[in-house]
């Protein structure tokens, strides 16, 4: 169900993310080795997203990455201090469009889900009705990830704090949705907060650098599982971990 990925620190090709490690990203699209929720292959679309002096700068498409032949050279050459990316498997019955690939975005805002609503649509069918119509019909595509984006979003711009923001729509559709699977990605360039919901997280801090990724990008022993519900907030110089209840 999805593979995802975000770094911090300083500026590195997005190839040192994407392609060269021996697990990198695009591994993870066809040799997944923590699939738990089903699924085999993430081959419904990739995206990836960066941020740049100038602003945030998306690349999405829904094909699987390793037959993209754009991207290596695309990968190779733009380097970035802030980076979100993921690789797709859709859910059955959700489309496989490039708008429905993450990373969603907004401003200087990047956001990935990895997982799924149980019982959509109907069971979130109230918590949408929250939102502002405007933000319904303009949904990026009528999936659960965008429709959590949105949310996540909405509570953005209400002024919750960005892991608030996160923590609060993972409860709320917790309680619409039991049994759902969220683990969420969310960066402004600056800082980022990740969900462990269901599926697995892994994190690798080193000095000025942070990378969390759903699987190890290599075999270094410095990486460290993220536990199942937790709530994970970091900078290029700083990690917490705490239990998703905790704020």
């Amino acid at each position: 169900m999805c593979r995802h990925l975000a770094y911090l620190g300083p500026p590195i090709p997005l190839s040192e993310l994407l392609l060269d490690p021996p697990h990198s990203l695009a591994h993870q699209s066809w040799a997944p080795r923590d699939m738990r929720g089903g699924g085999t292959i993430n081959a419904d679309g990739f995206g990836v997203g960066w941020h740049t002096p100038g602003g945030v700068v998306r690349y999405r498409r829904h094909t699987p990455i390793w037959s993209d032949t754009t991207l290596p050279g695309l990968a190779a050459s733009v380097a970035s201090t802030g980076v979100l990316a993921a690789v797709r498997s859709a859910t059955v019955g959700m489309p496989v469009t490039e708008s429905a690939a993450a990373p969603f975005g907004d401003g200087p805002w990047l956001f990935s889900h990895n997982g799924v609503v149980a019982g959509w649509p109907s069971a979130v069918e109230k918590l949408a009705g929250t939102l502002p119509p405007v933000d319904l019909l303009t949904l990026d595509a009528p999936t659960d990830a965008a429709l959590l984006w949105v949310l996540v979003r909405d509570r953005l711009r209400a002024g919750s704090p960005p892991a608030q923001a996160v923590a609060d729509v993972v409860a709320d559709v917790l309680r619409s949705a039991p049994g759902s699977r969220l683990n969420l990605l969310l960066t402004d360039g600056e800082s980022l907060v990740a969900t462990t919901v269901g599926h697995s997280l892994s994190v690798l801090s080193r000095p000025e650098a942070v990378v969390v990724a759903s699987e190890p990008l290599d075999d270094r022993p410095a990486w460290r599982p993220v536990p199942e519900g937790t709530l994970l907030r970091a900078t290029a110089t700083a990690l917490t971990l705490a239990p998703l209840g905790e704020k």
